[in-house]
């Protein structure tokens, strides 16, 4: 008897290589996965991001102060999107995640230079996500210096002098001290519902078909959207349980405070708990195996933690990519999440997020109720 059979081994790697092609979930997960590992990492991930948006208090509309606010604009890390007419519009708006910065112009800036005063450039800037705001903040007096350099010359240029003629005040708020774990904690919750909730609805799902008792739920009167509600709803107290847990440990290990209203992160945990699950039902309408429902769950989790802003900075990303994050329900609840736990909001600061939730829970549900079918293939 032959020891290895060339013949036997070349049977089974054909056999093989048919069966790959009859598996065309797994065959795209092998080829998807990388290119899209690929061009996130290539084209959208960027840790320095430029254009931010900010907005400008102008108290004093001097040719020095334009000048200063035409340098900040040069420099690319910022750019000016509207103008605010006060502190607590301009905390409104950081709060509301309209801008990452506010620069407020002190009255009789241009004449405080000249008599050589040091006036105080105040930068509010929403340090929720250090990353973000970092590099923008560290560059920012030295475009104030350049600025004026430049507008500061010829009898002027003794104003200049050495040091420099405006001091510039960054107040961070919402995370003054740049703790890394208070940005990114908040922001973990999403990715954890999203991975468990997902994965959990679409491998029970596709279990009924692998163990024959699908057939029971299709001999049933039961409509579409009754089997969707009765098959995802018990994973909701799944997510109760890791959502205290979660809390818990991010209030005692981390010393993530909890600013904002209780309800408001109520509701919105609750509605993205069941987009997720809703997620995982439309996979497991695609699916056939358990290892295909894992497989296309992990497909739709890699963008989730690329693209919604939990590792890298979303206004750092291209317009395409930030478009990409913005159909994700983990984009809104991050924002959501943050606004609650480290700025304070309530429930009027949240509406539009969970606006965009319910938005994509509706497209889900549509889809998973049109792919679902009453009877067996």
């Amino acid at each position: 008897m032959n020891i290895f059979s060339l013949a036997r081994f070349l049977a089974i790697l054909v056999k093989e290589f048919i069966q790959m092609r009859r598996d065309r979930v797994t065959f795209a997960m092998m080829i998807g996965v990388p290119v899209m590992q690929l061009l996130l990492f290539g084209y959208a991930i960027n840790t320095d991001p430029h254009d931010l948006p900010t907005l400008i208090e102008m108290n004093d509309d001097s040719p020095t102060a334009r000048a200063v606010l035409a340098g900040m604009e040069v420099s690319e890390y910022f750019e000016f999107t509207g103008v605010v007419t006060g502190p607590s519009e301009g905390d409104r708006a950081l709060r509301d995640g309209r801008a990452n910065f506010v620069v407020a112009i002190p009255p009789d800036f241009e004449r405080d230079i000249l008599r050589g005063h040091v006036p105080s450039l105040l930068v509010s800037a929403d340090a929720s996500d250090p990353t973000a705001v970092g590099s923008a903040v560290a560059a920012l007096q030295g475009i104030v210096d350049a600025a004026l350099r430049d507008t500061l010359s010829g009898p002027l240029q003794a104003v200049a002098g050495t040091s420099s003629p405006v001091s510039v005040v960054v107040h961070r708020q919402f995370n003054p001290e740049g703790v890394t774990a208070i940005n990114i904690v908040p922001g973990l919750l999403g990715i954890i519902l999203s991975m468990t909730m997902v994965m959990i609805t679409s491998v029970a799902m596709v279990r009924e078909s692998e163990r024959g008792t699908m057939e029971a739920l299709i001999a049933t009167p039961a409509r579409p959207l009754e089997v969707m509600l009765g098959k995802i709803l018990p994973y909701v107290l799944v997510g109760y349980v890791q959502t205290a847990v979660f809390l818990g440990f991010a209030g005692g290990l981390f010393q993530v405070p909890f600013n904002g209203d209780g309800l408001a992160f109520f509701a919105g945990f609750n509605l993205y708990i069941v987009v997720n699950l809703a997620l995982g039902f439309l996979i497991s309408t695609v699916a056939r195996t358990q290892m295909q429902a894992m497989q296309i769950s992990f497909f739709t989790i890699l963008p989730t933690i690329l693209l919604s802003g939990f590792m890298f900075p979303f206004a750092g990303m291209p317009g395409w990519a930030q478009v990409l994050g913005t159909a994700l329900p983990a984009t809104h609840f991050l924002r959501l999440t943050r606004k609650v736990m480290l700025k304070g909001g309530e429930l009027a600061d949240v509406t539009g997020d969970m606006r965009a939730m319910g938005v994509i829970l509706a497209v889900i549900t549509l889809v998973a109720m049109l792919r679902y079918r009453q009877t067996l293939d």
